[in-house]
């Protein structure tokens, strides 16, 4: 049976931890940083299930299936940094502003989400201070770590999306999602199509252009080069899929971050500008 009890309150939401934290970063060298937004379907002690069966958090509502296994496994090939979310988009999804109407979802794909019903703005608050902007906050503070050390980083964020979508199917295998910056997106796009065994979307099955996003946030307004990758959850869905495709992209990457273009900070189109502030960052 699900956990139909409500959210604790901010004030009584226990501190977290071990096992549970709600990032976890990779160590690594090199200028290419990897994000993985939706990683983890968990939810942290006081939330119980949202009130939801856990068949419905093993569905893509709960998290990104694949993702977490893939940026694993590209990390540990190409020795990169990696940066992972440890709860569930649907406690709050990390991929949108702080303002955005789609932060904490109510329902998702025909599911409601009984723990979100009445979420008041104390604990959208609590749950921005305690689950969204820490992560933003560390990849903000593992960015400027990076520059401090000379490099100009390359971010790439890990996705993975539905075979199926309201009765139908999708054919890409995988995706490519940017805004106006191109200069990781179509040499990717290019190298995927060479391939030639996939149907590579640029910009399919969603729009890469979402203000305020992560990608926004740390590569556009930063004029970073950056790009959001989006794999077919059937077929990174187990271990060896995740593997192949991990493999995948450490072959074809490496030469793509050589790319001069790379090298650069650049802004590009009308909503590139200053970093928006981090409230509450130190």
């Amino acid at each position: 049976m699900p956990d139909l009890s409500p959210p604790l309150s901010p004030a009584a939401a226990p501190p977290f931890a071990p096992p549970f934290a709600p990032i976890e970063r990779i160590d690594g060298s090199g200028p290419l940083l990897v994000l993985c937004d939706h990683a983890s379907n968990r939810l942290p002690p006081g939330y119980g299930s949202l009130g939801l069966p856990q068949a419905e958090l093993e569905r893509h509502i709960g998290y990104d299936i694949g993702a977490e296994a893939v940026t694993r496994g590209l990390c540990a090939r190409l020795g990169a940094r990696g940066l992972m979310t440890r709860f569930s988009r649907l406690l709050i999804d990390p991929n949108r502003g702080e303002d955005d109407p789609t932060l904490i979802m109510r329902l998702s794909d025909g599911a409601v989400v009984p723990g979100n019903r009445d979420v008041d703005a104390a604990e959208r608050e609590h749950r921005i201070e305690t689950f969204h902007r820490p992560y933003h906050t560390a990849i903000a503070a593992e960015i400027d770590a990076m520059q401090a050390a000379g490099l100009v980083p390359v971010i790439f964020s890990v996705h993975s999306f539905t075979p199926v979508w309201r009765g139908w199917p999708r054919p890409w295998h995988v995706a490519l999602l940017w805004d106006e910056d191109p200069r990781l997106a179509k040499p990717l796009i290019a190298a995927l199509e060479a391939e030639g065994d996939l149907v590579v979307g640029d910009n399919e099955p969603y729009d890469g252009a979402l203000l305020n996003d992560t990608m926004f946030l740390h590569g556009t307004a930063r004029g970073l080069p950056h790009v959001l990758i989006e794999v077919r959850q059937d077929l990174i869905g187990d271990a060896a899929g995740a593997d192949a495709w991990a493999a995948r992209l450490a072959r074809l990457l490496p030469p793509l971050l050589a790319l001069p273009a790379l090298g650069d900070v650049a802004m590009y189109g009308s909503r590139a500008g200053p970093v928006p502030p981090l409230r509450g960052a130190g």
